[in-house]
């Protein structure tokens, strides 16, 4: 069948205030901030600005507040050449923020952050001739009827369905069972499984719903993921990070970009590490999103940085 976009994406964004500091401040100090400045997050939104600015037919779907944050986060999908038609305008209701602590030192963020409960995405809003107009879907599970619902007839059209858990959410078994690809973030495997070895929690969760692979990322120390192959673990690019904001958005964006290229897994998984690595580079969730000749330069001259604790077994 001849689809429209080759990535369509349901979920979050955010606008983010990035705020710079020379070190992480103690509790009840008083610190100088090196500075600040608006950038444009979230993290369905922006694995799908980095698809797109790695060659891909991209449509975003999600909802933004009508105030000034909201207007600056739809400029910068329109500008990075995702499409927007699906995207509803919430009058009076201000967009999903983020207030973003970079320390300087090590790139490493802390973030706070508020989303208004009308922003919530619900199944009605969604259109199943535009849930299905992609070669992927892509998900997180902040709302998580409605991403069971697109995601549920993605699989129903024989299309490959990408999930960002970052969180465990109630009833998240609704959305779970009509994955392919579970990326999880570090905390979510155990905090499902009560599981803290990462590879059984892994088994555990393939297992019980027989995605093609699971997965969890690792931050500095890379991803880890399970197939039918077995265990492969893909470590983290060595780079100078000036801020780690939005490298998961970022592999999972390059991720869903490999699935499309067809590219075998331990291959998709070192190209997806490099992408989120770059992304390290720069300050901002999207600031560093590479192009596709960035990241292949990146992983000829590389070194990469193993941990041994995840080594396949």
């Amino acid at each position: 069948m001849n689809r429209p976009f080759d990535m369509v994406g349901v979920g979050q964004n955010a606008t983010d205030t990035v705020i710079i500091v020379p070190r992480y401040p103690e509790y009840n100090s008083k610190s100088l901030f090196a500075e600040e400045r608006l950038e444009a997050g979230g993290q369905v939104a922006t694995a799908v600005i980095a698809c797109r600015k790695l060659g891909k037919r991209c449509k975003y779907i999600g909802t933004v507040g009508d105030d000034e944050r909201g207007r600056f986060q739809l400029m910068s999908l329109k500008t990075s050449g995702v499409d927007i038609e699906d995207v509803e305008v919430v009058p009076g209701c201000p967009n999903q923020t983020a207030y973003i602590i970079i320390d300087r030192r090590t790139g490493e963020r802390t973030i706070l952050w508020h989303r208004d409960p009308r922003l919530t995405l619900k199944p009605a809003m969604l259109s199943r001739e535009s849930i299905c107009g992609g070669r992927l879907l892509h998900l997180d599970a902040g709302d998580l009827e409605a991403a069971a619902t697109a995601a549920q007839w993605a699989r129903a059209a024989a299309i490959p369905v990408t999930c960002d858990i970052d969180t465990l959410y109630e009833n998240m078994d609704s959305l779970l069972q009509h994955l392919d690809y579970f990326i999880a973030s570090a905390n979510v495997p155990e905090a499902y499984t009560a599981e803290p070895d990462p590879f059984k929690a892994l088994e555990i969760i393939r297992g019980e719903f027989g995605m093609k692979v699971a997965a969890v990322t690792l931050g500095a120390d890379g991803v880890l993921a399970l197939a039918d192959g077995g265990f492969l673990y893909s470590p983290a690019y060595e780079v100078d990070a000036v801020d780690t904001t939005g490298a998961g958005d970022v592999f999972r964006g390059a991720l869903c970009y490999a699935v499309l290229e067809e590219m075998p897994l331990d291959r998709a998984l070192d190209f997806s590490c490099a992408a989120a690595a770059l992304n390290c580079t720069k300050v901002g969730a999207r600031g560093g999103v590479p192009t596709l000749p960035e990241v292949q330069a990146l992983m000829q001259r590389a070194g990469r940085r193993v941990n041994r604790e995840y080594l396949v077994r």
